[in-house]
């Protein structure tokens, strides 16, 4: 089993930053990637991006890309998103999910482990 836990969330104002972080506990080893997804109110769970846990490879979906960053120190178990130039519709629920395979890499049904989620909101 691998536990997730999501911080860092908040509350700020359109053009600010905030850093998200994901600590990993548990088989880490098993872990092949680290994806962030989010979720507006009465919307889908959308794919953010991901790390993959052993190169430090990045995927973004165009959407963040330039504004958001994903990171893990090396050798580390936590998992950062850094979000710059923050707008209002980045508002949603922010889950940090990871999967022990390569497949899906953007899809939910490519992740086993889910943090519980940290609410950031944006305003105008």
């Amino acid at each position: 089993q691998v536990q997730l836990v999501n911080s860092g969330g908040g509350l700020v104002q359109a053009g600010d930053s905030l850093r998200l972080s994901c600590v990993a506990s548990g088989r880490t080893f098993a872990i092949h990637r680290v994806a962030w997804f989010h979720q507006a109110p009465g919307k889908e769970r959308e794919f953010v991006g991901a790390i993959s846990w052993n190169d430090y490879s990045t995927f973004y979906v165009d959407l963040v890309r330039g504004r958001f960053t994903i990171s893990r120190e090396h050798g580390m178990s936590t998992v950062y998103l850094q979000m710059d130039s923050l707008k209002p519709e980045d508002t949603a629920m922010y889950y940090c999910a990871a999967a022990t395979n390569s497949d899906h890499l953007s899809s939910r049904n490519g992740y086993r482990y889910w943090g519980q989620g940290t609410q950031v909101s944006v305003s105008a």
